[in-house]
């Protein structure tokens, strides 16, 4: 009698998708949240930018000025707002790279879970 960890052979095949295209899904959930946390930057940095403007404002002065000061206030969120926009724009064109990937592995055919077969609606009540 032979003894194993793993589990005997079920009779059915896995599903695998080939190549990068298993890849696909956990990529665009990445993305997505990369996505989405460069874009709340990019918010918080506007709202900054504004609230240190208005309060550079209030003495009289314009953010506007060739100053050494108004200039070190319109820059100060530079580093921050490019890493987000070049961080941004990778999510999204990965996100679009796995899209792509998964509606071209769906459209291939590759025959679903339930093996190409139609089931009807007792089928899967069942």
């Amino acid at each position: 009698m032979e003894e194993s960890a793993a589990p005997g052979p079920s009779g059915e095949q896995q599903p695998t998708t080939p190549g990068v295209a298993r890849f696909a899904r956990p990529v665009l959930i990445a993305a997505s949240v990369v996505a989405v946390v460069c874009i709340a930057l990019l918010v918080i940095i506007f709202l900054l930018d504004t609230f240190n403007a208005t309060v550079y404002s209030v003495g009289g002065n314009n953010i506007s000025d060739d100053t050494q000061e108004a200039r070190d206030i319109r820059g100060l969120y530079d580093g921050a707002r490019t890493g987000s926009i070049f961080f941004l724009v990778t999510a999204v064109l990965a996100a679009a790279a796995a899209g792509w990937l998964l509606v071209r592995g769906r459209s291939q055919g590759d025959g679903g879970a339930d093996g190409g077969e139609d089931v009807g609606f007792d089928d899967l009540g069942r």
